[in-house]
């Protein structure tokens, strides 16, 4: 009984274990922290990714609405929100991040290489859209969701000792969230860089020069669908 307790303890750890970390990421952690100190462990598993696109999304709405429900009420719906989220970065075989209240940010081409990270990230993003649409007709309450898309080099890696987490960073990172606070609600807005991905495949629109903090001018474009 002893042995089954401590292999069912172990299972139950697994399992929390990639609710936090990407599998690939999970599997690399454990077998070097075997052999490694944590801080070493952790930072073994850094790495670069030279062509990764990433998506910021923020709900347009969300904190007025607060002001009117219960609290079970809201966590209720920005689980359900966040639960088609998750559902349409695993169709499209993508990374999420993390979510900061109600922001939530995904990511294509990381851990696992992929080139079609841009397609995928331009899929979820219109599927955020519409689930968006549908909560909106649900409780009749006025619900849009701004979008913005970068791609480029990130570094990921795992920091922290207690609640950490598997994050990226680097100047295509800060630029996605510009791309995001310096949009429209309703709207996907895409860097140039990202719009190279995507020109032959999706309907695009140019949205012109804007100032970007911390970038300066940068030509964006709207994607349509």
């Amino acid at each position: 009984r002893s042995a089954q307790a401590i292999e069912h303890a172990k299972d139950l750890s697994d399992r929390l274990l990639l609710n936090i970390l990407p599998k690939e990421i999970a599997e690399k952690l454990k077998q070097l922290s075997d052999t490694l100190e944590h801080d070493r462990a952790a930072a073994a598993i850094a790495e670069q990714f030279d062509c990764a696109t990433i998506l910021f999304a923020d709900i347009v709405g969300f904190t007025p609405l607060s002001a009117k429900l219960s609290a079970r009420e809201l966590v209720n719906l920005l689980d359900r929100i966040f639960s088609e989220f998750d559902r349409l970065a695993q169709q499209y075989g993508l990374e999420k991040i993390k979510t900061i209240g109600d922001a939530y940010m995904v990511a294509g081409g990381l851990p696992m290489r992929s080139n079609n990270h841009a397609e995928s990230i331009a899929e979820m993003a219109l599927g955020m859209q519409t689930a968006i649409e549908y909560f909106q007709g649900e409780i009749c309450h006025s619900l849009q969701i701004r979008i913005g898309i970068n791609s480029g080099t990130v570094v990921a890696g795992v920091i922290g000792r207690q609640k950490f987490i598997h994050d990226l960073w680097g100047d295509a990172v800060n630029v996605a969230s510009r791309m995001e606070s310096s949009g429209i609600p309703g709207k996907i807005q895409i860097t140039a860089d990202t719009y190279e991905f995507l020109k032959d495949k999706y309907e695009i629109e140019e949205r012109g020069i804007i100032t970007v903090k911390g970038k300066g001018e940068m030509m964006t474009y709207w994607l349509e669908g």
